[in-house]
Parts: structure tokens; sequence; C-alpha cells
């Protein structure tokens, strides 16, 4: 008698023993799955962020902001915050809509510059034009422009002999590139050097039909261009010549 109380009495203690870990099994379970669901801050992608755009810029622009996600589908290494010293790096790579901004996308260094788009069936020219040339700074890609020349016209033209004429080369014409340096600049010294100095331009690239783009490489090699920024619904008169003799005609 006295060995089925110590059984029934080791049956119950297991059991008991069984759903009190099954209890605290269930407690930690539930308690992960709320930690797993609780809100966490990190910052995510907004926009496109640009290869070369700095933590502090993109989100200042609005590129990237700070968004609550559940702790368990945030990835390793994402940025919760931006401080002094995360502000400063820049994008390595593109940042594309709606990714997790993790902190290997960031560094001192891009790592490398990425290739411009041009719209199919077109091709890219870079046209090297003064700041005046260009509108000072408010020419960006995106922006469409009208390009101006001035060249020598021929002696049976008509026009005075070295005078010269401008008139519209081009009324619309897209920017994909707006670059600060030349692709290949060649070393100069004195008045070269000067003179250089004094024309110096910027690089805007511009994206045209090859037959239209033939007119432009011509342009560049014959004669001085000029940019304006074009606007809503403007258009420029491509047939209107002006000269020395006209350009104060009315």
């Amino acid at each position: 008698m006295g060995r089925r109380v110590m059984a029934v009495l080791a049956a119950v203690l297991v059991g008991l023993i069984g759903v009190v870990s099954v209890l605290f099994y269930a407690s930690g379970a539930d308690a992960r799955a709320v930690a797993d669901q609780k809100p966490q801050t990190v910052f995510i992608a907004k926009e496109l962020v640009p290869s070369g755009t700095t933590a502090a810029d993109a989100v200042a622009k609005g590129l990237m902001a700070p968004t609550q996600v559940a702790a368990k589908g945030v990835p390793f290494g994402a940025l919760s915050k931006i401080d002094d010293a995360t502000g400063k790096l820049v994008a390595l790579t593109d940042i594309m809509q709606g990714d997790f901004v993790v902190a290997s996308r960031f560094g001192t260094t891009p790592l490398g510059q990425k290739a411009i788009q041009v719209p199919d069936g077109q091709v890219a020219i870079s046209v090297s034009l003064t700041d005046p040339g260009r509108v000072g700074t408010f020419v960006t890609p995106g922006s469409h422009i009208v390009i101006y020349d001035t060249y020598l016209p021929p002696a049976a033209a008509g026009a005075l002999a070295g005078a010269k004429a401008t008139r519209v080369l081009l009324d619309d014409v897209l920017v994909i590139a707006v670059g600060s340096t030349s692709l290949a600049p060649v070393a100069k010294t004195g008045d070269q050097a000067a003179a250089a100095a004094e024309t110096a331009g910027v690089l805007v690239t511009v994206a045209l039909p090859p037959a239209t783009a033939a007119k432009l490489v011509h342009g560049i090699q014959t004669g001085t261009l000029y940019a304006g920024l074009r606007g809503t619904d403007s258009k420029a008169n491509s047939g209107e010549i002006v000269t020395d003799a006209t350009l104060f005609n009315k």
C-alpha cells in the first residue's frame, strides 16, 4: 500500500513539474513574441538616396526618415539615429526607396560614380559653359534649356566682315547631368593658364536625338554657346538672327 501511495505521489509531482514547465515556457514565448512585435525606430529611405549624399543631407531633404517597425523585422546594423558622426558619412551606393538604412551603406568615400541615365533613342553631349552662360547654378539635372549660338556667318550671308551673329541653336534641351570639372583637363602655363581661368566652365550634359546632337557638336566646334533656362510654356524664336547691325532694332 505504501508503495502505491509513493508511486501516486511521484506521478503527481512529475505532473506538477510538467505543468509548471509548460507555464514557464508559455510565459517566455509570450514575452518573446511581445519583444518581437515591440516597435523600434529605424531609418527607411522615403526616396532614392543618391550615392555620395551625406546622411545629414538625406535626412534634411526628406530622402530618409525615422520609422517605427516591429523589432523582428529590423535588419542587423539598421540606423536608429543620425548624430554628428554618422551625419558626415556619405552613401557608398544608391539607396533605393523603401530600403532600410543600415550602417554598412555609409562610409567616407563613394564606391564610384553612377553612369548617367540617357533616354532611349538619344545621345548625351557635354557642353562647357561659364557660370553666366548656364544661368548661374540654377540649371540642374532635369532642367530644360534653350541654347544660343554666337558665330561668324559666311560672307555670302551678306553680313559685315568680322561681324558676329547670334541665334537659337536648340530650343528645348533636357539637362541630364551637371559636372564641375572637365573630363580631360589639359595642363596650361603662363598666359594660357590665366586665359583658361577666366573662361573656365562647367560641363552641362544634355540628351538629344542623334541628328540634333550633330548640330550641337558643330556649334561647339565653330561658335560660342550660351544657355537660357526655359520657363513654363516659353518658346524661343528659332528664326530670329541678331547681328551687330540689328542689335538695337525694334
